[in-house]
């Protein structure tokens, strides 16, 4: 077998000690549940944007509460996030002004109804962002624990080579190498998908926010 044989990341691979390949198949799986919840949360939150940009455009053309109420209401399983926060503070709004409640508790139970939604929408686009950062912030100490034992081995194995050359350690070091370089590819795109999908989730949340000081002085008005 040739050096390019020996060398190639096939090979290194394959002829790596036991706790080196359980980490590199550690994080290639971390690695594909990584790219797996990365897409997910891509099309999660392009949906979000797009469903909230629609509602705002229907909120704000001047149309009918009511009308506007029960057509979320009707569609509830495929309603989101503002459209949900809408919906459950005008139905809340509803209720207890039909009970004939005073103004501030009339108001009160609506914004806790669409605070409570509010909270549930945003969790939703934050789960699984943990696992990002986690895979993010460990996955480099992952392969580089596996370099590392890999470099011991090698170094050990020297012990019983009589004159030590470059043939001899370089395998050994690279297959630990390879380790490092697949903790890395988990890690790299983990980050910059947590960071985008962070700042992605943390302005839909302030037009939720806006959207529902603005809808609470639009009903506080209605009671006037």
């Amino acid at each position: 077998m040739n050096v390019t044989e020996d060398l190639s990341i096939l090979s290194l691979i394959a002829n790596a000690s036991l706790l080196v390949k359980l980490v590199m198949a550690l994080l290639g799986t971390v690695s594909f549940m990584s790219w797996y919840w990365i897409f997910r949360k891509w099309f999660q939150i392009r949906d979000a944007k797009k469903k909230t940009d629609l509602f705002e455009r229907d909120f704000w053309s001047g149309g009918d509460l009511n009308a506007l109420y029960q057509s979320a209401a009707t569609s509830r399983h495929e309603a989101a996030g503002m459209e949900r926060i809408f919906e459950a503070g005008y139905r809340e709004f509803a209720k207890l002004r039909g009970k004939s409640l005073d103004h501030g508790a009339v108001m009160d139970g609506a914004r806790r109804a669409m605070r409570a939604t509010y909270q549930r929408e945003v969790d939703d686009l934050e789960a699984h962002l943990a696992f990002l950062a986690s895979v993010g912030s460990v996955s480099p100490y992952v392969g580089l624990f596996g370099t590392v034992w890999g470099i011991m081995n090698a170094f050990r194995g020297l012990s019983n080579v009589g004159s030590a050359t470059l043939a001899h350690v370089a395998p050994g070091i690279a297959e630990a190498l390879v380790a490092t370089a697949i903790g890395l590819f988990a890690a790299i795109p983990a980050v910059v998908a947590y960071n985008r999908f962070a700042h992605d989730i943390d302005r839909i949340a302030i037009r939720f926010e806006s959207f529902t000081e603005e809808f609470l002085n639009i009903l506080q008005r209605q009671l006037r």
